[in-house]
Parts: C-alpha cells; structure tokens; sequence
C-alpha cells in the first residue's frame, strides 16, 4: 500500500527531499520553551574543549604566564592517614574534578608516607616512577592531590619535565569557567590572584632586567644605584593593585545584596538556604520546590552564583529558597575568602536545608565536609534539615541507615519528587513563628489585611461572620501595628 506522502510526491524526489518535507512539516507543532538553566547548559556544552590538540610550552617555567588549560592527565595522591578507601575516595573525587575541568584522565597513582615530602611531595624515588608513567601514556600534565608549595611546584616540574597543577589551581580553573555573573567572576579572579601571587617566577635575564635611576650604575644618582625594581616584583605589585580594586568592588556588591535581605526582613519573609556538597542536587532541589529552571549538570560545582526564588509552605506563608555554592573536601581558604560575601545568604539565613548524596559512596564524608565549611562562614548554628537526596538510585539500606545516624533528616528524589512533601512539611515547622498573636474582627472591605495575614503570619483560627472576618493569629510587629484598629478582646 502506498502513503498518501508517496502518492502527491514527484517521481523524481530524492530521499533528502522527503526528509526535508517531514522536517518542515514538523516544525509546525509547537515546542515549550527551554528553561533558563537548559540554554545556560547548551552554551556550556558547546564550549568544551577540542582534543587532540597539544598546549604544553616549550619552556615549562612559563606555565604561571598562560592560560590554565588541560587535556591529558595523570593524578597522584599522598596517603597519610585514614583506611585506603578514603584516599581512593578522595582521588576518585580528583578525577572528577579533572574531567568537569575538560580533562582526559589516563593514571592514578597513590603514595603511602607519614607526610608529603618537602621538596617533591610524593618523594624522590616516586617522582622518576611518575616521569616513567608519564612517557608511556604520553600525558602533559600531572595534577596533585593537595596543595602544593612554590617550591614543591617547580621542582616537580623540573623533574617530571610537564606542567604540574595541583588540587587548588583545579577548582579555580573549574570556578573560572563557570562563573556568570559579575560578582561570581570578580570572586573568582581574587581567589585567583590571592594563589597565583606567591607562585610567581621568572625566568632568564626577565628578573632583573629593570635599572634604577639612570640605568644603574656610578650615574645612578644617591639613593637608587643598583638593580632597581624587578620584573617578579612590578607583577607583584600589580596583582596587588587588582586585588585592592576587586576587594573593593566585591563590597560594594555585597551592600547591594545586604539592601535586598533587609528588603525581606522588613516584610518578615523568613529565608531559607540550600547547601551542600557539590553535586548532591542542590539546584535540582531548588528547580522542584519553587520551579525555578536553573541550570543543572552532573558534574561537580556546575552551578556558583546563588539563586533566590520564592516558595510557599504547606500552611501558606511565604518564605525565599537560596542555592548556595557547592562545597569539597579541601575547599581552598582563597575560594572561601573571596566568596565570603556569598556565604553570607546562608549565615544571615532562619534555616538550612543540608543537601547529602544519598547514593555517594561516603556521605558522612560529605556531611562533616560542609559543615566545616558552614562553621567558617558563621553557620554552625543554624537550624538545620538533612535532605538526603537520588534515593531514586541510592541503596534503600543504605539509606536508612544514613537517616538513622543523622537527626532531623528525610529521604528525597529532587529526580521523581519523592519525599518532597515531607520536606515541605518538615521546612514549614522549623520556619520562625511569629512574634505577636492578635485577635480581630476585620471587615470585608479590607480583605488585603487578611491576604497579609495568611501569607505573612500563621493563622490559628479565622471565622467569616456578617461583620467580615474573625482572626485569631500570630504576626509580625508591623502587621500586627495595622490590625491595631480591628482588634477584639
């Protein structure tokens, strides 16, 4: 039987023609439109790096003066402490975060000693084991499992004979291809200058090449004969200069931000703030409750400027939900520096709700991770909720087990939406009461005062009479200063 497609179409029709037709034919039907965080995630797909193509220099001590870029890697790792699966744990996390950085890892290699070595922190005889693996698999460069010292640096690079970055440097690269807005960047790049600043090196003659006076010498004048000021130390001041200027700008962006908090407060919008490590779902969560489309990826620290969204509790008061930045294990001191003034959203906040990777092979791991982080930033004492998220992969045991041992927790899936409604629920009791409870009979034609009170405070009784309405509730002071003329007994 032949299509009517087939019947009212030309003999001598190519198949790309039909295949025109069809694709023409269905773009008549409409299509939604993407969310924001879908179009944020197709830019950054398509700038991924190309592979294949080689960025090693040719004088490896030039490596501080470019940009950051990687392609072939080999990871290694100082065990000093713990079991063995905690320091495969935390190199399978370097892994990770190599490849959200663009990197193709190739080895992986683990030193037990008591503590890094001083001089090439995996030790004398494992530096000519790593130069060996890294000829045969041909990698430019080595990333290491912690922070390096300048010293550590150079003398790896001069015997390994590649560019080596270590663990810090990583996520800077990752904080610097993912940050969007203004001050996202402006933080990034002071946590940025703050590292690179006392891993600066010349090379050649370029240290000394300035003169003082004129040009040095006899001739120089009193006072300024000699070398005079160096190249190292005319870009040291430099980056001192922009750090002064971003730590500048960066408050002056915080005022904007603290301007907006007392905005909610003087409406008594309880807030709520949504962290956790990188990767447990933090903006899935954030796109469930409140509809909010912003980006989300399965990769680690996808998403760094915060997003505050309204949502609405089961009881109908009105609070704000704050994605916060992702935290890591060996989060680097520079990184919590400079978004100090981000960290606040969650220490100027009523509640925490503590995202965990339910499915994660180490979530109390993950758990003392953040709150380190959090006690640092002045959040230690927060009230705060476990939400232990994916338990649509997670191991059901596992997952008892884990909301056995942690207080105050529910199992969610920001993926299906189980467990939302409890955490809702669970979120709506631990927001702040109100401070003042009023009775008043408030008349029809003021039933914006009412709307206050159901969105605002929380209602205990209401009654709808011939004279308007009844309310029995608990409020804030201003709202309770305009039902002053309606109160009753």
């Amino acid at each position: 039987m032949t299509s009517s497609t087939a019947q009212t179409a030309p003999a001598d029709d190519s198949a790309d023609d039909a295949e025109l037709r069809l694709t023409v034919v269905d773009r008549e039907f409409p299509v939604d439109d993407p969310a924001t965080g879908d179009m944020d995630l197709a830019d950054r797909q398509a700038l991924r790096r190309v592979a294949g193509f080689s960025t090693q220099l040719t004088d490896i001590t030039e490596v501080e003066y470019r940009r950051l870029q990687l392609e072939r890697v080999v990871l290694v790792g100082v065990w000093t402490g713990g079991s063995i699966a905690d320091a495969e744990n935390s190199l399978l996390e370097l892994k990770l975060l190599s490849e959200t950085a663009g990197a193709e890892v190739l080895e992986g290699l683990i030193q037990r000693r008591s503590r890094p070595d001083q001089a090439t922190y995996i030790g004398r005889g494992k530096v000519e084991e790593l130069r060996e693996e890294v000829i045969a698999t041909g990698a430019d460069t080595v990333i290491c499992d912690g922070e390096l010292s300048p010293a550590q640096l150079r003398n790896l690079e001069e015997r390994v004979k590649v560019k080596v970055i270590d663990r810090t440097a990583l996520i800077l690269d990752i904080f610097a291809q993912h940050a969007k807005s203004r001050e996202g960047k402006a933080q990034v790049e002071l946590a940025q200058l703050s590292y690179f600043l006392p891993r600066l090196r010349g090379w050649g003659g370029n240290l000394s090449r300035q003169a003082g006076g004129r040009a040095g010498g006899a001739s120089g004048g009193v006072g300024v004969r000699g070398p005079g000021e160096t190249k190292i130390e005319l870009d040291r001041r430099r980056i001192r200069t922009r750090m002064a200027k971003l730590r500048r700008d960066i408050e002056g962006m915080k005022t904007g931000r603290s301007t907006k908090r007392q905005q909610r407060r003087r409406n008594a919008v309880p807030s709520v703030a949504i962290a956790g490590y990188t990767n447990a779902g933090k903006s899935s969560l954030l796109n469930r409750l409140t509809g909010a489309g912003v980006l989300v990826e399965d990769a680690l620290f996808a998403t760094l400027d915060p997003t505050t969204r309204r949502a609405t509790s089961p009881d109908g008061r009105l609070f704000t939900l704050t994605d916060t930045v992702g935290f890591v294990r060996h989060l680097p001191h520079q990184l919590v520096e400079a978004f100090r003034s981000t960290l606040e959203e969650v220490a100027e906040s009523d509640l925490v709700v503590h995202v965990v990777d339910g499915a994660h092979a180490d979530p109390e791991g993950q758990i003392s991770a953040v709150r380190e982080v959090l006690a640092e930033a002045g959040a230690g004492d927060l009230p705060e909720i476990v939400a232990i998220n994916k338990a649509d992969l997670a191991d059901p045991i596992e997952l008892a087990r884990l909301q056995t041992l942690v207080p105050r927790s529910v199992v969610v899936s920001a993926r299906t939406g189980a467990g939302v409604p409890e955490l809702l629920d669970m979120i709506g009791a631990a927001l702040p009461h109100p401070e003042v409870e009023v009775s008043a009979l408030v008349p029809y034609a003021r039933g914006d005062l009412v709307a206050k009170v159901h969105e605002h405070g929380e209602v205990i009784e209401v009654e709808h009479t011939a004279d308007g309405t009844r309310l029995r509730a608990r409020v804030d002071p201003g709202l309770a200063a305009s039902l002053d003329g309606f109160a009753t007994a």
